[in-house]
């Protein structure tokens, strides 16, 4: 196992380099800088836009900025912000912080919900409640989560105009009076905040983690070890739990390592849409004012998040599963 972890760690290296220098050159081939904007303003001279183009290294050649990004990243440094002209890590960390909320709050959605659903369906195959889900699986799966939170907000406004509450906010992340709460009350507005939020972004997911848990868990109940096991007289429960379930989760845990770069990657559009302070649309807006070291930042962290989630997904699979071993 170890020299599969030294092996794992030296792969981690050139994948990491490749990944984030190919996002360094796609973000600067782009037309124009972060400057290019400033230098439309007929009040600012060109002398002074030269000088922050040398200040933020951009007259310098491509490969030489990245070498120049890849030492500081080495020191915890992940560059200056230019629309912000703070340390990159000040400015993302509070929003991955949001975003990480929201985002483990979808994530205990999802197995909380999607697992005993997808077992609930493969102990009752082709019935009546079989169907109902499966309906409301694929209708999951079939529409984008931004316009399913849309349609949500709009009958959370009407049921407001009619009865003039609303059981969850209707956007934000924070009530009024936020900051004249206990700390323990400011937990529960958060979360309140984002119970909608997260529902919204773990439905698709959800959708498809509960029709592999229904084929798993049904494939793995006709094997002839669960037979044998009923014949022997094991109850039901013990049968299901202990050795169908065990079986089951195996291809769903192969897939928990790509949850970690979406622990600080955001829930997309959905953060957007509900006005949640999240990583999405800071992302947006770094795209959008060409802030370099913002972005390479954010991708940076996610490939590695990624690569590491891979190497723990594999481990996980060994503890699972004792008929794999890593050499």
């Amino acid at each position: 196992m170890s020299a599969y972890l030294v092996r794992r760690l030296i792969h981690l290296v050139p994948t990491f380099l490749g990944a984030t220098f190919l996002a360094f050159f796609v973000l600067q081939i782009a037309p124009g800088d972060f400057l290019t904007q400033w230098a439309l303003d007929p009040k600012i001279r060109p002398e002074t836009i030269e000088r922050m183009r040398h200040n933020f290294g951009l007259d310098r050649p491509l490969l030489l900025q990245y070498l120049i990004w890849l030492k500081n990243l080495l020191h915890g440094d992940l560059g200056i912000s230019f629309m912000y002209q703070r340390p990159v890590l000040e400015v993302v960390w509070p929003r991955i912080e949001n975003s990480l909320i929201l985002v483990g709050l979808s994530i205990l959605f999802l197995y909380l919900i999607g697992i005993p659903i997808g077992v609930y369906q493969a102990l009752r195959p082709y019935t009546l409640p079989d169907y109902v889900i499966s309906f409301f699986a694929y209708f999951g799966l079939a529409i984008p989560n931004f316009f399913f939170m849309l349609i949500l907000i709009f009958l959370l406004v009407k049921f407001k105009f009619a009865f003039g509450w609303t059981p969850f906010p209707i956007g934000g992340m924070t009530s009024q009076g936020f900051e004249q709460l206990p700390p323990a009350r400011q937990w529960v507005d958060i979360l309140w905040h984002a119970v909608l939020p997260a529902f919204v972004v773990v439905t698709a997911d959800l959708s498809g983690l509960t029709r592999v848990m229904r084929g798993q868990v049904m494939e793995v109940l006709g094997q002839d070890y669960i037979r044998t096991a009923r014949a022997k007289g094991l109850a039901e429960r013990i049968v299901l739990y202990k050795h169908a379930l065990r079986n089951a989760v195996i291809p769903i845990l192969a897939n928990i390592g790509g949850l970690l770069p979406g622990l600080i990657g955001g829930a997309g559009l959905v953060e957007v849409v509900a006005n949640w302070p999240g990583i999405t649309p800071l992302l947006l807006d770094a795209l959008n004012q060409q802030d370099l070291y913002v972005n390479v930042g954010i991708i940076a962290l996610s490939s590695l998040l990624l690569i590491v989630g891979n190497i723990l997904g594999d481990l996980l699979l060994a503890v699972v599963d004792p008929r794999i071993r890593y050499g």
